[in-house]
């Protein structure tokens, strides 16, 4: 045995074993007691409360080659973190090894062939600022301290999504270590049932340290931002939402949201903490074609608040940032839409009204367009009938009140799931939902990526994931 377990009952290496990790790195590694180890081992959900063995922060792809190989070796959990923003935590583990990529975060753009290369540790930020420079964007998510890796491998979706589908459906290669120590590349070209499970299926089948991404031209200067209405106008909002979306170029994105207020400087103090509607928009096309598209919503009823103005992308790309912390407790359930209906919108106010923290929210995010028009069967993503995201957030401060705040989000779900696309989105499956809900985000995929999981990890290496057994 290689790892003990100590009077606490904590997993831990043995010095000589660490030892051995130690010399076959240039990055640092940290065990428990180490200052550094409390920070690297901490994610962005607060409920997450994990120990690896020791964890490994990896300074490149030959650090991240030799603590494949030496987990194998020492037959030691791995896991592995990116940004650490994952809603279930998957990228901790107790007594695992944990390959920290936070040091990672290199972006490469050639703008000539709009592509760009990032490394695995980079967050969403990192991206859109580089590619920025040269007016071209990837499609990614809407928080900009998300990383890359994660919401790549799990599909993605954005501001972007509706003009050129999921994340996945935009990356033109990868680099992989698989479980047996080899560094692969993922294309279309090369190694191509790897690169399809790869666009979906998780961090099932190797550790990524490259991204490939398709790269298109938006911005710097687009339309974006929120407006927002008193919560007695909600029903009348939702109506605009559900006709406006319906109406709206691939250009313009929409998102609706039902929440407290939260202590923003453009809404009057007197509606902080109380409920209110939102629209957020986000027209990425020319800004004056775009000022146009959202004048019904600037126009529309008495605003309490109005930030929807020209503005660079990547400030649009931060601007939900402040809403979702590090270190708070998050609990969400969600599931893809075909359409608005009159009866949902009832339903969301109804729960929303219920909300019992100050940050939680009801969320609608259009995404119809692009993905629609590919086949099923292109990534596993899959979902191609989806043309909105229903998320319901919950979020709260202290452990006593998990309860009440995990009860609101499974109620209002319970209560609204009849009007899914019976999928979901594998990135927001929370750590206690089973084998049936990644059935419900991965669908007829499954079979498939078995068979390229017992191609590429038959011994299920990568387990620390929604995990696909080898087939």
């Amino acid at each position: 045995m290689q790892t003990m377990i100590t009077e606490s009952g904590q997993t831990e290496l043995k010095p000589e074993t660490l030892n051995r990790l130690k010399m076959g790195l240039r990055g640092p590694v940290f065990v428990p007691g180490d200052a550094a180890y409390e920070q690297s081992r901490t994610v962005w959900n607060g409920m997450i409360d994990r120990r690896p063995a020791a964890v490994a922060r990896c300074l490149g792809v030959a650090d991240v080659l030799a603590c494949v190989r030496f987990g194998r070796e020492q037959d030691l959990l791995l896991c592995i973190k990116g940004g650490g923003h994952n809603i279930a935590g998957l990228a901790t583990a107790d007594g695992a090894l944990m390959l920290d990529m936070s040091l990672m975060r290199g972006v490469w753009v050639d703008a000539q062939r709009e592509i760009a290369h990032a490394q695995p540790g980079c967050l969403l930020g990192d991206v859109d600022r580089e590619t920025q420079l040269h007016g071209l964007a990837a499609v990614l998510g809407i928080v900009s301290q998300t990383g890359i890796a994660g919401l790549t491998l799990g599909g993605g979706y954005g501001y972007l999504t509706r003009r050129w589908g999921w994340t996945a459906d935009n990356v033109v290669g990868m680099d992989v270590v698989t479980a047996d120590g080899r560094l692969v590349r993922a294309s279309d070209d090369e190694n191509a049932d790897l690169f399809w499970g790869l666009r979906g299926g998780g961090g099932n089948f190797g550790v990524v340290t490259g991204i490939d991404y398709q790269l298109y031209p938006v911005g710097p200067e687009i339309v974006g931002g929120i407006v927002a209405w008193p919560f007695a106008d909600a029903p009348k909002v939702l109506e605009l939402y559900r006709t406006l979306a319906a109406a709206a170029p691939p250009e313009l994105t929409l998102v609706a949201l039902l929440r407290p207020a939260p202590p923003a400087p453009w809404l009057p103090k007197e509606q902080h903490g109380q409920l209110i509607v939102v629209i957020l928009a986000c027209y990425s096309g020319r800004p004056e074609e775009g000022e146009q598209a959202v004048a019904p919503i600037k126009s529309f009823g008495s605003p309490i608040g109005d930030t929807l103005v020209r503005r660079p992308y990547t400030q649009l790309q931060s601007l939900l940032d402040a809403t979702q912390p590090s270190g708070r407790r998050y609990y969400w359930k969600s599931e893809h839409l075909p359409r608005i209906e009159p009866a949902l919108c009832e339903k969301l106010i109804d729960h929303a009204a219920q909300i019992p923290s100050p940050h939680s929210a009801v969320f609608l995010f259009q995404i119809e367009g692009a993905l629609n028009q590919l086949d099923e069967g292109t990534s596993p993503v899959g979902n191609r009938s989806a043309r909105y995201v229903l998320n319901l957030t919950s979020s709260w401060e202290k452990a006593e009140d998990d309860g009440a705040n995990i009860a609101w989000a499974r109620n209002a779900w319970q209560d609204t799931k009849q009007f899914s696309t019976g999928g979901t989105y594998i990135n927001f499956l929370t750590q206690d939902e089973g084998p049936e809900r990644v059935q419900a985000a991965l669908g007829g995929a499954l079979r498939r990526l078995a068979q390229v999981k017992a191609t590429w990890d038959p011994e299920n290496r990568f387990r620390i994931n929604h995990n696909i057994a080898p087939g």
